[in-house]
C-alpha cells in the first residue's frame, strides 16, 4: 500500500474544526482522504470496522487525527483502545486539544500517541504534523 492511499480520520464534536483541519491539510497539498467522524464511538467503528462502517477494509493504512474533549467516549479512551489491540496498535494518532494540560499530554504520551497538537496551531504545523505521521 502506497502513502498516497493513507485515509486520514478527523474526529471531532466540532464540525466547523473538522472542516478547518480538512481546508488546511489540503491547502498544505495533502491529497489523502479524509473522513471526518463527529464522536469516539464513530471512531471506533471506523478503525475496527464495525457497526456503519463493517464494509471498510482493514488493510486500508490509516491515519487518525483525534480531539481529546468529546461527549461519551473520549479521545483519550479511544486512543488507549486502538493502541490496546495488536491489529491496530500501529496506526499513528495525532491528539487535538484546545489547551495544553501536562496531565493529559503525559496520558496520551503514555497511551502511544504520535503527536500532540493544540487546535490553536497554525495551519503549517498541522500539516508537518501529519506529513511526518503518515503510514
Amino acid at each position: 500500500m502506497t502513502r498516497a492511499q493513507a485515509t486520514i480520520l478527523v474526529v471531532d464534536d466540532d464540525a466547523g474544526h473538522c472542516e478547518l483541519v480538512r481546508r488546511h491539510l489540503k491547502r498544505g497539498g495533502i491529497n489523502h482522504p479524509i473522513f471526518p467522524v463527529s464522536n469516539g464511538t464513530q471512531a471506533l467503528d471506523f478503525v475496527f470496522c464495525r457497526g456503519s462502517f463493517v464494509d471498510r477494509s482493514p488493510d486500508a493504512e490509516l491515519l487518525v487525527l483525534l480531539d481529546i474533549n468529546m461527549p461519551g467516549i473520549d479521545g483519550i479512551e479511544v486512543l488507549r483502545q486502538i493502541k490496546a489491540d495488536p491489529r491496530t496498535k500501529r496506526i499513528p494518532v495525532l491528539m487535538l486539544t484546545s489547551a495544553e494540560n501536562p496531565r493529559e499530554i503525559n496520558r496520551c504520551s503514555e497511551y502511544g500517541c504520535s503527536s500532540y497538537i493544540t487546535k490553536s496551531v497554525d495551519a503549517t504545523a498541522l500539516v508537518a504534523a501529519v506529513q511526518e505521521s503518515l503510514p
